[in-house]
């Protein structure tokens, strides 16, 4: 049974990856770019890495599954990475994903977001916390839904699409600077984003951890 409080925890595992597993990473992913010649057409585009990368990250997250429930019970795996690429002037407006489907098998409960490479300056991961009745829809969890009876579920909000517009909404940052090599797990129901990358590159990793 996945409780409420897991779609808005938030976790940190430092050291998710060895030095040489990060070298390795950026190796295969610098050479999959050449090969390939991706450039995003928008900063919330992502890249679906090859294997080899793909194995590295799983690896570290089987490592790492122990820790992150603790604040995540239920969580039984991820998805797929994808690569995120942000220059100078690139930033990922608040957004909240959201459940979705509460009877979807699968389930996502959190995001989890790794950065290979931060920027200079500019470029921090944040989340956005309030107390606003409207970013909250009336879809409860039904009885027989891997959810406890009576959770409910945020609207999906980006920056162009919602029932409301983040912008119009009161609400608490929380900038995060975590140390080299340190994942950051985030519930699916928190409003995040990242700020103006301001100077250098934003190289992240992100997939849904899963339920």
């Amino acid at each position: 049974m996945i409780h409420m409080t897991e779609t808005l925890a938030v976790q940190t595992v430092e050291g998710f990856l060895t030095d040489e597993e990060t070298i390795r990473l950026t190796k295969i992913l610098d050479e999959h770019l050449v090969t390939t010649g991706w450039v995003p057409a928008r900063p919330s585009e992502g890249m679906t890495p090859p294997e080899p990368a793909q194995s590295i990250l799983d690896g570290a997250m089987q490592r790492a599954l122990p820790a992150l429930r603790r604040a995540f019970p239920s969580a039984t795996g991820i998805d797929p990475w994808l690569y995120h690429d942000l220059k100078p002037g690139d930033r990922i407006r608040p957004h909240v994903h959201g459940v979705g489907d509460p009877q979807a098998r699968p389930q996502r409960i959190a995001r989890i977001a790794f950065n290979l490479l931060d920027a200079e300056s500019g470029g921090e991961f944040y989340l956005d916390t309030c107390s606003a009745d409207a970013v909250w829809s009336d879809v409860t969890a039904p009885t027989g839904s891997d959810y406890s009876p009576g959770t409910r579920f945020v609207h999906e909000i980006t920056a162009r699409t919602g029932p409301v517009s983040l912008n119009d909404i009161a609400r608490t940052r929380w900038t995060c600077s975590p140390p080299p090599g340190t994942t950051v797990v985030y519930g699916i129901q928190l409003v995040h984003g990242v700020l103006p990358v301001v100077r250098g590159r934003v190289r992240k990793l992100i997939t849904n951890l899963i339920a």
